[in-house]
């Protein structure tokens, strides 16, 4: 098992999720509340969330599955993004830079993933 607060992949996916919250707090409108807002949201808050669970497991083999679900929760929110710029909500300076962040974690979190042995 590891501690999750010590992951480097961690620590910047919850910066990852706390920037997705502030871009879509500030620029998404209203009546996306419970649509297009809230589905981004629960990705990014699901990218950190997996890696924290898996690392609570007691095998490689089943942390490396919370990794898998983390990467494509991070897939999600990318696509997810691209949809909002392309609905004019944000700029495409500001998806370009979140998009490049998220990339940036789901290559942290591919190579840890590699990383770990199957047991």
């Amino acid at each position: 098992m590891h501690n999750f607060r010590e992951l480097k992949i961690w620590q910047r996916a919850m910066d990852l999720a706390v920037e997705v919250y502030k871009i879509v707090d500030e620029f998404f409108p209203k009546e996306e509340r419970f649509g297009l807002s809230a589905q981004v949201k629960k990705s990014a808050v699901s990218v950190p969330s997996n890696i924290s669970e898996g690392a609570g497991r007691a095998t490689n083999n089943k942390f490396r599955y919370f990794l898998e679900i983390s990467i494509g929760s991070n897939n999600e929110l990318q696509n997810l993004l691209e949809l909002a710029r392309r609905f004019n909500y944000i700029t495409q300076e500001r998806t370009d830079k979140i998009i490049d962040e998220a990339v940036q974690v789901y290559k942290m979190t591919l190579s840890f993933y590699n990383s770990l042995m199957p047991n």
